[in-house]
């Protein structure tokens, strides 16, 4: 049974996932977030409900005891939290993370939603968003970064991957998109080891994307 410690446990993204982890594999589930209360466990076999701080190495490192993977979706002072996440992870042994980042952090989305993305995304937004990036980059682990087109709570499952270099190709995805991305690669870790993946929803009509 594998062994999953959740950052950031209570995100729309996270809870999706968590759905799906518990429906779709077996494994086992730390849900790690501040202020604990704000959720509960639907199976008390399989779930692990922490109260932490991801920017704290040693709340962190106290969760990872036992952990084959991360799957950490946060947000607040990510460059920090990213740095004690790969702190934590070296300190315990635990190799595998899969990190929920953001489109743009590359400059690799094109024409006048590019530009748009950049402006809703300032005061240093996506620069913050690029350095944890960089931080998980730099690290020794065996990462998946995803780096999400803007989400939608669409009830659909679809979605296309690029790599980092290549251009998006199209504007949206939805969150449920994401989770089931995210409940792929833990059943399946070996695939997309250090890679940064673009995720968005396929253009289906033919249509030229939305970009320019």
């Amino acid at each position: 049974m594998t062994n999953v410690l959740i950052l950031g446990a209570h995100g729309q993204i996270a809870r999706l996932a968590t759905k799906q982890l518990l429906s779709d594999t077996d494994a086992h589930l730390t849900l790690f977030l501040r202020r604990a209360n704000r959720i509960t466990a639907t199976d008390a076999d399989r779930e692990t409900i922490v109260d932490g701080d991801a920017a704290n190495v040693a709340d962190l490192t106290a969760a990872l005891k036992g952990q084959n993977i991360v799957y950490a979706n946060l947000a607040g002072n990510i460059e920090a939290e990213a740095k004690a996440v790969v702190t934590a992870m070296d300190q315990a042994g635990v190799k595998r993370l899969v990190w929920i980042s953001t489109l743009g952090i590359y400059d690799e989305v094109p024409g006048a939603f590019g530009k748009w993305n950049h402006q809703q995304l300032d005061g240093g937004y996506l620069e913050t968003y690029a350095a944890a990036a960089k931080t998980i980059e730099d690290s020794d682990l065996d990462y998946t970064i995803i780096r999400p087109a803007w989400l939608s709570n669409k009830n659909v499952v679809d979605y296309e991957l690029t790599q980092k270099g290549d251009a998006f190709k199209g504007t949206e995805v939805s969150r449920k998109s994401i989770a089931d991305l995210v409940t792929k690669i833990v059943a399946t870790p070996a695939k997309h080891v250090r890679e940064s993946l673009g995720v968005n929803q396929p253009n289906t009509d033919g249509a030229k994307p939305s970009f320019y």
